[in-house]
C-alpha cells in the first residue's frame, strides 16, 4: 500500500511554492487530484493552509526533489512519516474574483515582456501570483503557456497604475545601481591591466 505524506495538502502548498515539480508529480505524491494542485498554484485552493516543509519533516530529500524536477516522469519517494515540524504562514494571496483568475498568468506574461527590470518577486506581488508561476512563465515552461495572451495588469484591475509605477521605479533604480557597480569593476580591471602592461 502506498504511503502518503503527513498533511498532504499543506505539503502540496510547499512543493508548489518552492519547487519546479509538475502538478502531476505533486498530486501523485500528496494523493491529490492534479486539478487540485493546479488550483493551489493559481491561489484558488488551500488559501488558509500553511505550507508544510517535507524536507524538514524528513519525508523527502532535496536530492529526490532535484532528481524529479529534471525528470517529469519520475515519481517522488516518501522516506517516512515523521516528526511534526513548524508550519510557516502562507502569504494570503490577494483575493481575485473567479472570473479574473485566468487573467493573472496573462498579466505575468505582459509584465515579463514589457517590464523586464521587475524581479519575479515584484511581479508576483503586483498580480497576486506565486514566484514559481512567474518563473515558469518567464522561462516559457508554464503548463498553459501556449494559451497565454499578454495583457496589461492595470487594465485587468489586478494592480493600480501607481503600484505598477512604484515597482518599476524601484526596479530601474536597482538596475542602475548594478550597472554602476559593473562599470566600476570594469574600470578597476582596465586600470589593473594597464598597470600590468606598463610594468612589462
Amino acid at each position: 500500500m502506498q504511503e502518503f505524506p503527513f498533511m498532504p495538502k499543506a505539503t502540496a502548498v510547499w512543493l508548489v511554492e518552492n519547487t519546479n515539480l509538475t502538478f502531476r508529480q505533486i498530486a501523485n505524491f500528496c494523493n491529490l487530484h492534479e486539478l487540485e494542485v493546479k488550483g493551489i498554484a493559481d491561489g484558488d485552493v488551500a488559501k488558509g493552509i500553511k505550507a508544510y516543509n517535507p524536507i524538514l519533516a524528513g519525508q523527502l530529500t532535496r536530492e529526490e526533489i532535484d532528481a524529479c524536477s529534471k525528470d517529469p516522469e519520475r515519481k517522488l519517494n516518501l522516506i517516512k512519516k515523521t516528526n511534526i515540524v513548524q508550519l510557516t504562514e502562507r502569504k494570503k494571496p490577494k483575493y481575485t474574483p473567479i472570473s479574473k483568475r485566468q487573467d493573472r498568468p496573462d498579466a505575468v506574461l505582459w509584465l515579463c515582456k514589457n517590464a523586464t527590470e521587475l524581479t519575479d518577486g515584484q511581479i508576483s506581488k503586483l498580480v497576486g501570483s506565486t514566484k514559481g508561476t512567474v518563473s515558469l512563465i518567464r522561462k516559457r515552461s508554464y503548463w498553459n503557456f501556449s494559451n497565454l495572451k499578454p495583457r496589461d495588469p492595470v487594465i485587468l484591475s489586478l494592480c493600480t497604475q501607481e503600484a505598477f509605477q512604484k515597482a518599476l521605479d524601484k526596479a530601474k533604480r536597482r538596475v542602475e545601481r548594478e550597472k554602476k557597480r559593473q562599470l566600476k569593476e570594469e574600470k578597476k580591471i582596465n586600470k589593473e591591466n594597464q598597470a600590468d602592461q606598463t610594468e612589462h
